[in-house]
């Protein structure tokens, strides 16, 4: 039988000591300053690309995570072209085996819509878990450009020639970092609320065709059952503000969760050293995932209802 290695603490615990040393001395040489939070992403660019668009931090990080994703999922798509069975590389097992989770879960709820749920459910939970978890890497949000600044800090040289931080004292700079976490953008959460409530409607009309809008406008015993007749108006009456609602609340519960987690991370920073703020990070991987199948799962939820539509189920019976 097989001897499995585990982790041996008696043995490894130098290595962790060390790490938190390191922090300790690093947060000494470097002292922790009130980190600048702001709502709105920051410009990177001096001049427009085009009109009024300027490149801002998100969107440096938006074509990170693309990048990130297109090579994670190419191996696995190179392979399904050549018809293999057997994934090449461990990068296109990895793919195979997300893929096929995610697709198993839609099909418990999909019903007849499943194809066409799961592009929509696999690209909004990747995309969203991949620029949540974005915020762990190091220099994330931490590595940018020195701005003046009314309320700035003073610099001074680190160890590496031609690089400079911030530093406690009296000062004329901030930091703008040149990769803000997306999901902390506003127009990136709006953009993906947009989506998943439009596309919700595109696919009850497809499987339901124009009597999807009989649950918005039902008008069939108005006139046989005028108290009933209102009390259906009424009803769509308030489906039609449950859609706009759900615009709201996509855009706000990730937006919120994940922007809280970052200035939670900043606020550690600037109090504790080093080693405790790391500590957080694995509560922040958790949030993020989280969050991610909260938005997919509720996408794929409304999708599913749309599709069957109401008394969908009496219907096939």
């Amino acid at each position: 039988m097989e001897e499995t290695r585990k982790w041996r603490y008696g043995v490894n615990r130098w290595f962790v000591l060390l790490f938190i040393i390191l922090g300790i001395v690093f947060a000494k040489m470097y002292a922790p300053i009130q980190p600048h939070i702001q709502v709105a992403p920051e410009r990177i660019s001096e001049t427009p690309l085009f009109g009024d668009f300027y490149v801002t931090n998100t969107i440096v990080a938006m074509l990170i995570m693309d990048v990130l994703i297109i090579m994670f999922f190419l191996p696995f798509m190179r392979a399904a072209k050549k018809g293999s069975l057997l994934p090449e590389g461990g990068f296109a097992g990895a793919a195979e085996a997300i893929t096929e989770t995610l697709y198993n879960m839609v099909e418990k709820s999909g019903g007849k819509a499943t194809k066409t749920i799961f592009p929509w459910f696999a690209t909004i939970f990747i995309t969203v878990i991949v620029a949540n978890w974005m915020e762990l890497i190091p220099g994330v949000d931490s590595i940018g450009i020195l701005e003046h600044s009314e309320h700035g800090y003073a610099t001074m040289e680190t160890f590496i020639p031609g690089v400079v931080a911030l530093v406690q004292g009296h000062g004329a700079y901030n930091l703008t970092a040149y990769i803000r976490t997306l999901s902390t953008d506003l127009n990136f959460t709006a953009a993906l609320a947009l989506i998943s409530v439009v596309m919700t409607q595109v696919i009850g009309i497809k499987y339901q065709g124009m009597g999807y809008f009989g649950k918005f406008l039902n008008t069939h015993e108005l006139f046989s059952k005028p108290f009933l007749g209102v009390m259906d108006l009424l009803v769509g009456l308030l489906e039609i503000i449950s859609e706009f609602s759900k615009i709201l609340s996509f855009t706000f519960r990730l937006f919120g969760n994940v922007f809280a987690g970052s200035v939670l991370l900043f606020l550690v920073g600037s109090m504790i050293p080093v080693f405790v703020q790391s500590m957080l990070l694995t509560f922040e991987f958790g949030i993020g995932a989280i969050q991610a199948y909260v938005f997919a799962m509720l996408t794929l939820v409304f999708m599913a209802q749309a599709a069957a539509g109401h008394g969908g189920e009496h219907e096939e019976a």
